[in-house]
């Protein structure tokens, strides 16, 4: 028997969302069409919720399916999310609070909604059907305009008695540091999501003395051109200051790796986001640094780093399957 649901992912720039298809006899899932377009955060929640009901219903013309054919709706949302009050009680990525978006979605589509924290979905997307697929303890980090962070304990979803017990990126790695969108400075997500990396580079680029920039060259000459591929490029082209950028950029990401897995010892911890594409360029230096500083560096058995293995669809899967 083969059953469908949607998984939306609602992230700080982009919405996708997937009709997942689950094999309940083989427990194997697929995404079988996908729709996206901006988030263009700031707006009203209406806006928002519009956005996400407009591809939703495209990905479910793409599917060849009807509304009726679906079973329910599940969405991952960045901040903190109570799934028992379906409500979004503060997401400081999208500016929004007390945000009760199951019930607007509810109103736009006439199905059951569920959500969860996008980073918990995801996790539950790679303990389902990805890099974690048959652990007991996975941790799944997702680098993207922020940092996520979801726990796998036994099996199931942790977030804690507040709901909120997965935000890793909100770990202050700095004291003092960069002020976050949360309000606390020195956060893990000042220094580790993509966002940091893509302004770690633009300052990289303006404090560059060189005559010739060859990151700014490469962006030709505007900053705005600037993405998290950027630095990794130069790097990869034997540019001293991308070199820089990244490496720096890997020390504030190992840091809260070996913070991570020092705290839960999970069994995989798996990177997912836009910034684990760049594969063992970013995950050999960061088991490095790991097998150095992690507490458990004399003991046999190690958390195996990785990178999540469905990639952006981890947060969909997830999100269809809560």
């Amino acid at each position: 028997m083969v059953e469908y649901r949607v998984g939306i992912d609602l992230g700080g720039t982009n919405i996708v969302a997937g009709v997942v298809s689950h094999d309940t006899k083989k427990n194997e899932y697929e995404i079988i069409a996908k729709a996206e377009c901006k988030t263009a955060i700031p707006r009203p929640e209406a806006d928002v919720c519009d956005s996400m009901a407009d591809v939703v219903k495209k990905a479910i013309r793409k599917a060849k399916l009807t509304m009726d054919d679906i079973a329910y709706i599940g969405i991952g949302v960045p901040g903190a999310v109570n799934p028992e009050t379906r409500i979004v009680e503060t997401s400081p990525n999208l500016f929004f609070k007390n945000w009760e978006v199951s019930k607007m979605m509810e109103e736009r589509l006439n199905k059951y909604v569920k959500i969860e924290n996008d980073a918990n979905a995801a996790a539950l997307g790679e303990f389902l059907a990805g890099s974690a697929k048959g652990c007991k303890n996975a941790v799944a980090v997702t680098l993207g305009t922020g940092v996520g962070g979801g726990i796998i304990i036994d099996g199931k979803i942790y977030s804690g008695s507040n709901f909120a017990g997965a935000e890793l990126g909100h770990m202050v790695i700095v004291k003092d540091g960069k002020k976050c969108g949360c309000g606390r400075r020195g956060c893990w997500e000042a220094y580790a999501s993509a966002t940091a990396l893509i302004n770690q580079t633009k300052d990289a680029i303006v404090n560059e003395k060189a005559e010739f920039s060859y990151m700014l060259d490469a962006v030709d000459g505007d900053m705005n051109n600037v993405t998290g591929k950027t630095p990794w490029d130069a790097m990869l082209a034997g540019d001293s200051t991308g070199k820089e950028v990244i490496d720096n950029y890997i020390s504030y990401l190992a840091c809260g790796i070996v913070n991570v897995i020092n705290i839960f010892q999970p069994d995989v911890l798996c990177i997912g986001g836009g910034v684990s594409k760049q594969g063992d360029n970013l995950l050999n230096p960061v088991r490095a640094i790991v097998e150095q500083e992690r507490i458990t560096k004399h003991n046999d058995k190690q958390t195996v780093i990785c990178a999540a293995t469905l990639g952006n669809d981890a947060g969909i899967i997830g999100a269809a399957c809560l």
